[in-house]
């Protein structure tokens, strides 16, 4: 039944209850939710105890771009329990902006073989689909346009290379052909929903001038959308930070939803897509899990459900992650207040029209 929720609210079908899908990196959650020693958040146990109906699912391929060309490393701040993903090594193969604009993605990390993309891409959605056969399992690709570039480059030569807007959108458009080239293997495979991921603003907003995001970036959407439509499939996009003023642009060129952090503002998210797209996030917060009482995470859930009625499709998350640091009492108390409450406003409301 998961699964099919999952796909109702993508397609703005009524639903039993709210949609759910989280991002969690919390192993004592995990541990704690399945009784035993446990830890992997991937656990198909764990997605079935907390009610996922999606999980979220990228691919870029079979291998990996530093294995076909440069990247840079930026290193990782700790984020995961015991500090395990934390990365002190910080690499920049590019000297210099005129490095920058001279790169062409394309030349750099090659086309893998189309006809084994596909193969390899539906291998991956048929062995994903199977072990997690409660959840739907979307296709999707996560170095898009912008953060394919950030991939490459990191933020010490984007930024100044950005400034030479003209041979800089060239870059950006490289980068567009080498993931058209994923688009179109993923469309001919058997999945049903798509996940474009690209992170192209900051938590503040855009940090390029907007109208280059509509006249080289956003187009370039456009044409991955149009190819995952015509091949049936529904399109979520999905960015870090806030992107709210893009959000017709991006709907124009054929977004069906958008996966979003509560930096954007969520009633006025609702009040122009609410009714047309699947909005996959709430007001809810993970820094005030972590650091304010229950009582104001509490607020934030009861407000995202005040506006749950007027959503044709609300797929429920905490859009900016769950990180190891929430308490777990928080998490619990969480869950819980979810799944008593996600039944008294279903999206049935808006097609009813009551």
């Amino acid at each position: 039944m998961s699964r099919q929720i999952a796909l109702d609210t993508l397609n703005l079908r009524p639903t039993p209850r709210l949609a759910h899908t989280e991002y969690l990196d919390h192993d004592a959650i995990v541990r704690k939710t399945l009784a035993s020693a446990e830890s992997d958040r991937r656990h198909k146990a764990f997605f079935d105890a907390w009610d996922y109906d999606l999980v979220w699912s990228t691919s870029d391929g079979p291998v990996p771009w530093a294995e076909r060309g440069r990247v840079t490393d930026m290193g990782h701040a700790e984020y995961m329990e015991g500090g395990r993903d934390r990365r002190d090594t910080v690499h920049c193969p590019f000297e210099d902006p005129e490095q920058v604009l001279e790169f062409d993605a394309v030349k750099e990390y090659g086309l893998p073989d189309f006809d084994g993309l596909v193969r390899y891409y539906e291998d991956l959605y048929q062995r994903q689909q199977a072990k997690l056969p409660n959840q739907l399992v979307p296709g999707g690709y996560y170095k898009s346009v912008v953060s394919g570039a950030i991939q490459a480059f990191g933020w010490d030569m984007l930024l100044p290379a950005a400034a030479d807007r003209p041979r800089f959108a060239e870059v950006l458009r490289s980068f567009g052909r080498l993931t058209l080239h994923h688009v179109e293997a993923w469309a001919r495979t058997s999945i049903e929903a798509f996940i474009q991921h690209d992170d192209f603003v900051w938590t503040e907003g855009p940090f390029m001038a907007p109208d280059f995001y509509r006249a080289v970036i956003i187009p370039q959407y456009k044409s991955f959308w149009d190819v995952l439509h015509r091949a049936g499939k529904k399109v979520l996009f999905c960015s870090d930070g806030r992107f709210d003023m893009f959000m017709a642009d991006v709907a124009a060129a054929g977004a069906d939803g958008f996966i979003f952090e509560p930096c954007n503002p969520l009633d006025e998210v609702v009040a122009r897509f609410g009714r047309t797209h699947c909005l996959v996030g709430s007001k809810v917060d993970c820094r005030t899990m972590t650091f304010r009482s229950w009582a104001e995470v509490k607020r934030e859930m009861d407000a995202t459900f005040a506006l749950a009625p007027r959503c044709a499709g609300l797929m429920w998350a905490v859009g900016n992650h769950i990180p190891h640091n929430i308490p777990v009492e928080i998490l619990e108390r969480y869950i819980d207040y979810l799944r008593a409450n996600w039944a008294l406003t279903p999206q049935a409301c808006l097609a009813a029209g009551t």
